[in-house]
């Protein structure tokens, strides 16, 4: 998700490089903003999705790499009889031959930090800062001369917060590689410790892992004990409201988890959050893989933030 970087610092010294970056999307889209694609005059880069649009795109960064470096356009694209997709959404892209002489950005340039480009006259200066950004409209008025774009380097990725390193965690944690989540995993058992990326915590303390979870979070319960799961979703349920809180288990579980936490006073509202079984309805596997490709896909389905927005410079 951030690999355009580096193929930007690698390409630019080798010659004149146009950059295609998705500026927002609307409806049915083939990527989402934050996409980039960068364009030789002989080779390309990544892509925005292939298709007509994707063409055309090609044909807007060649032309625009026969104009002064620093020179950009601002373009919209609604998916449909304009370039034969059926897709139905819009697309808004930014096209610009790159300024080599302007990259000192990319030496701040990291995941989860933010790359504010204004757009000027006769080029786009951009710095790298840690403000937020929000979401940037497909409709309306295009940006202009002035306009201040602001996006999450890498695009949004939720937090995963996963209990558990046995089989199943494992697997979720295979598989959510390259997937737009930001993976916290945690067990009590110290034989784990040995496994990349797994924090060993203290069996008396790992509710506060659950407790202090971002609001944004999907936190996913599978440890190897129930009354650890209990105290887990407990904790999960008690400290707000979070993104997704999951336990793993069969409709029994459920029942019995669901006794309990109303005799421990959780109310009604606050048992509804909970999500159990997880994974998609339907996929009905019992296999580690299977069930977290099923959980990951319920993950991805949650609302999540755009990664861009235009404010008046």
């Amino acid at each position: 998700m951030t690999g355009w970087l580096d193929d930007l610092a690698r390409l630019a010294p080798l010659g004149p490089v146009a950059m295609v970056s998705v500026l927002a999307t609307e409806g049915s889209a083939p990527r989402g903003a934050g996409t980039r694609m960068l364009v030789s005059a002989d080779g390309l880069s990544g892509t925005i999705g292939g298709g007509a649009l994707e063409f055309r795109a090609l044909e807007q960064a060649r032309a625009v790499l026969d104009h002064a470096p620093g020179t950009w356009r601002v373009q919209d694209y609604p998916l449909g009889p304009l370039l034969g997709q059926c897709c139905g959404g819009r697309v808004r892209l930014l096209v610009e031959h790159v300024d080599r002489a302007a990259l000192g950005w990319l030496e701040a340039a990291a995941e989860g930090r933010v790359l504010v480009s204004v757009l000027r006259d006769g080029g786009i200066e951009r710095h790298v800062s840690d403000a937020p950004a929000a979401a940037l409209s497909a409709r309306g008025d295009k940006p202009g001369v002035g306009a201040r774009l602001a996006e999450v380097i890498g695009g949004y990725r939720r937090p995963l917060y996963l209990f558990g390193a046995g089989h199943v965690g494992q697997a979720i944690a295979r598989h959510a590689e390259g997937l737009p989540v930001r993976l916290a995993w945690f067990d009590v058992r110290e034989d784990f410790a040995a496994i990349p990326g797994v924090t060993v915590v203290p069996d008396e303390t790992i509710e506060g892992c659950a407790a202090e979870a971002p609001d944004e979070a999907a936190l996913v319960i599978l440890t190897h004990d129930h009354a650890l799961d209990y105290r887990l979703t407990l904790a999960a349920l008690r400290r707000g409201v979070l993104a997704f809180t999951g336990l793993i288990g069969s409709q029994t579980k459920r029942a019995r988890f669901m006794a309990r936490l109303e005799r421990d006073g959780v109310s009604a509202e606050a048992r509804g959050r909970l999500t159990c079984p997880i994974g998609l309805p339907g996929v009905t596997g019992k296999e580690p893989d299977v069930i977290a490709v099923a959980l990951l896909a319920q993950v991805l389905q949650l609302p999540h933030a755009a990664a861009m927005r235009a404010v008046a410079a």
